[in-house]
């Protein structure tokens, strides 16, 4: 678990991390530098899972080796389906996504991260987010390091 008190939000016990794939933690089919690292720290604090359409047909090749439960998803309605995931977990969730179809995960998590990566990121999902970050590498380093966390959301 990822326990944080930040004043002013309030006491967050995260025991899942929901991540989306394309855009998120890999580009053009391949895991960003630095995310394998950054994930074997923290599955040892939390559940991982990742959640993915798999548009380009590599996801359980990509996640094979990674500690991490991964869950393909319909092409239609990912908004409320990536939403409904985060809602069933038995727990809180932390989410990190940066696609239109992301918006309603981080806003059912404790903590939704918005990713500003390679591929861009959606504005409206960006608004749904409690943080927002320029890489994903930034977003779980909040996870590995809450004194992080805490200095930007206090309040």
């Amino acid at each position: 678990m990822v326990q944080v008190d930040i004043p002013g939000f309030g006491i967050l016990s995260i025991q899942h991390l929901v991540l989306d794939l394309n855009g998120t933690i890999t580009l053009d089919g391949r895991l960003l530098k630095g995310v394998r690292e950054r994930l074997a720290a923290l599955s040892g604090k939390v559940t991982i899972h990742v959640l993915t359409a798999d548009t380009l047909g590599k996801a359980r090749k990509m996640c094979a080796d990674l500690p991490v439960i991964l869950e393909i998803i319909g092409r239609e309605n990912q908004v409320e389906e990536k939403s409904r995931y985060v809602k069933g977990l038995d727990g809180d969730a932390a989410a990190l996504g940066n696609g239109r179809n992301d918006s309603g995960m981080l806003e059912k998590a404790v903590l939704g991260i918005g990713v500003l990566g390679p591929e861009g990121a959606c504005p409206k999902t960006l608004g749904s987010a409690d943080v927002v970050v320029r890489d994903i590498n930034e977003g779980l380093d909040l996870l590995l390091r809450t004194d992080r966390l805490r200095a930007t959301l206090r309040g």
